[in-house]
């Protein structure tokens, strides 16, 4: 095979071969996309580094660690403990306990200190979803902490609303990081890096790159332009700019990812986005796979019903690259689609057409292994910290089974699709492990 016949990998595929052009072309430009992010990732590392103590100092803040709480007895006590070890002038720990019927409310009874509150909710009012308790929380804010008591007279301009989840873990520094990131007034969210505290086996390893690969090289380059995603957990918002964005309910709107959600509305305002990425939230990994699966398929629906902003985004007023970028980063679900229907066409092609599975010379193969492990090597790279050229190879190798962990997930896309065809957003709670250790 030479010339423009090296490149014909799909001769004899028949109609099958518009779906695997397809699939190839979504992989050529997510690798070549990664590897421009990834520049820009490592840009923003050396300017954060260089900047780390010019910024100006904000004003005194309010800090308002709201945790939303539904049967979270086996974490609750130890996610309450730290925010309170937490060295901040100003605090309210805000639990929202959103119908538990496990020991939850006694534990929180338990936990009383002042600037601790919980808010309950009851039954047909609880269980409607985060977004509902994030909003439950906002309105609470206004009506009762920013109105009554030691806080009184506080502007939303110097509230930070933080979430944190119930098995959450802020880091001790992560609010003065926090803070020198609002210290610019048009900056209205900071989401902080999320890292996995139980990452002793393979899945819950896989988990803590997944979360560090996003944070590191995706969210670090999207910094850059001031449109890094707001995440669930370890989420810094101004009280300002959700007021901005708030609707009738509030600013959070029903959806299975409430917070990417809110961050498209919150640039779409105007407001920027940045993310934190040397001190965050550290968070429980899933051990098992089918509670892994569960999970997953509530993001990846979540992501589907995200594609309804497309036409926001179209409609922004951003630099190209920008449109470009938060185009790809909304239709991930699609092309991850494409690329999975992919897979077991060409090996049905390979298994009964007799079509070879890959062919052609060194080179080519080697360009196929590029793209199949070049996404995840290099955001094993971006993992690391400091990055050197010299961790290349281990990055590439463990690259390896992370691509098997990022298709051991796949299944979940195809649930995921299935039950928002069928309109079916009903969630069981997945429960927390024990906690072991500190």
């Amino acid at each position: 095979m030479s010339g423009p016949a090296a490149f014909d990998f799909y001769a004899g595929a028949g109609a099958a071969r518009i779906l695997l052009v397809l699939a190839l072309a979504v992989i050529v430009f997510g690798v070549v996309w990664t590897a421009m992010l990834f520049a820009f990732a490592a840009r923003q590392r050396r300017h954060d580094r260089n900047t780390a103590d010019e910024t100006a100092t904000p004003p005194p803040l309010l800090w308002v660690f709201v945790v939303p709480a539904l049967n979270e007895e086996v974490t609750i006590a130890d996610s309450v403990h730290r925010l309170f070890d937490l060295d901040v002038e100003r605090r309210v720990v805000l639990v929202v306990d959103d119908g538990s019927q496990d020991r939850t409310p006694e534990i929180l009874a338990g936990l009383a200190r002042p600037g601790l509150v919980v808010l309950r909710r009851d039954l047909p009012e609880a269980r409607k979803g985060k977004s509902e308790a994030l909003n439950d929380a906002w309105r609470h804010i206004h009506s009762v902490v920013l109105k009554q008591g030691p806080h009184r007279g506080t502007g939303p301009q110097d509230v930070v609303m933080v979430i944190v989840d119930a098995d959450g873990r802020l880091d001790a520094a992560a609010p003065s990081a926090i803070a020198r990131r609002l210290a610019d007034p048009r900056i209205g969210g900071v989401q902080s890096q999320v890292t996995i505290y139980n990452r002793s086996g393979f899945l819950t390893w896989c988990q803590d790159v997944e979360f560090a690969v996003y944070g590191r090289l995706y969210q670090l380059a999207r910094s850059r332009w001031f449109i890094a995603d707001m995440g669930g957990n370890g989420q810094f918002n101004r009280l300002s700019m959700l007021d901005e964005i708030a609707g009738a309910d509030g600013p959070w709107r029903p959806a299975l990812t409430e917070d990417q959600d809110l961050g498209l509305r919150l640039y779409g305002a105007g407001w920027r986005s940045t993310h934190e990425w040397r001190s965050g939230v550290s968070q429980q990994g899933l051990n098992n796979y089918r509670r892994l699966s569960r999970q997953r398929t509530r993001w990846y629906q979540g992501n589907l019903q995200a594609l309804r902003h497309l036409g926001s985004i179209l409609r922004m007023k951003v630099s190209f690259i920008v449109r470009i970028d938060l185009l790809w980063y909304i239709t991930l679900p699609i092309q991850q689609l494409i690329v999975a229907l992919a897979l077991p066409v060409a090996v049905v092609l390979w298994c009964f057409k007799d079509l070879p599975f890959l062919s052609g010379p060194l080179w080519l193969v080697v360009l196929i292994y590029g793209l199949a492990f070049g996404t995840g090597t290099l955001g094993l790279l971006a993992r690391s910290e400091p990055m050197r050229v010299r961790d290349l190879p281990k990055a590439f190798l463990m690259s390896v089974p992370y691509a098997l962990y990022t298709w051991l997930i796949i299944p979940s896309l195809f649930r995921a699709l299935f039950r928002l065809m069928f309109r079916r957003g009903g969630w069981v709670k997945t429960p927390r492990e024990p906690i072991s250790g500190g």
